[in-house]
C-alpha cells in the first residue's frame, strides 16, 4: 500500500506543481497599456540642472503614490529641453483617475507636482493652460 501510495505521489505531485505554477502565471499576466506624453523644461540651463537633480532623488511619498495609484512603470527620457515619459498602465485605466489617486497619497505628492510645474512649460502648439500633451502613436513594429 505505501509503494502504491509513494507511486503515486511521485506522479501526482509534480503534475499539481505544474497546473499551479501555470494558474499563477496566468493570473500575473496584466494587458497593459503605454501612453507617451511630452513637456518642454523652461528653457533655462539652471532649471534644467535643478528638476535633473530632481529627478536623481525623487521623493519616496511620490513613489508610494504612483505604487497606491496602479501605475506599472513610469521612464522619463530627455533631449536637451524636451522630455518624454512613457508610463505602463493596466488595459483600460482612467489616467485622470490615477493621477489624482497619485497626487492624494501623501501631501508631498501633491507638494512635489506644483514644484515640478514651475520648471515646465507646453511644447509647441499646446494651450496656454497646457503642459504635458499625450503624443500618438502613429507606427508600432512587433515581433511575435
Amino acid at each position: 500500500m505505501n509503494k502504491i501510495l509513494s507511486a503515486m505521489c511521485r506522479i501526482l505531485l509534480p503534475a499539481v506543481v505544474i497546473i499551479l505554477t501555470a494558474c499563477n502565471a496566468s493570473q500575473k499576466e496584466e494587458k497593459l497599456q503605454e501612453h507617451v506624453f511630452v513637456v518642454n523644461i523652461v528653457h533655462d540651463p539652471q532649471k534644467l540642472k535643478e528638476y535633473l537633480d530632481y529627478h536623481q532623488h525623487i521623493w519616496p511619498e511620490v513613489e508610494a503614490g504612483f505604487k497606491k495609484a496602479g501605475y506599472r512603470k513610469i521612464t522619463l527620457y530627455r533631449y536637451e529641453y524636451l522630455l518624454v515619459m512613457a508610463i505602463a498602465v493596466p488595459a483600460g485605466a482612467d489616467l485622470g483617475q490615477m493621477g489624482k489617486t497619485a497626487e492624494s497619497y501623501d501631501k508631498r505628492c501633491a507638494e512635489w507636482n506644483r514644484l515640478m510645474d514651475g520648471y515646465q512649460t507646453g511644447v509647441p502648439g499646446t494651450g496656454q493652460q497646457e503642459k504635458w500633451v499625450e503624443a500618438t502613436p502613429f507606427y508600432r513594429f512587433i515581433k511575435e
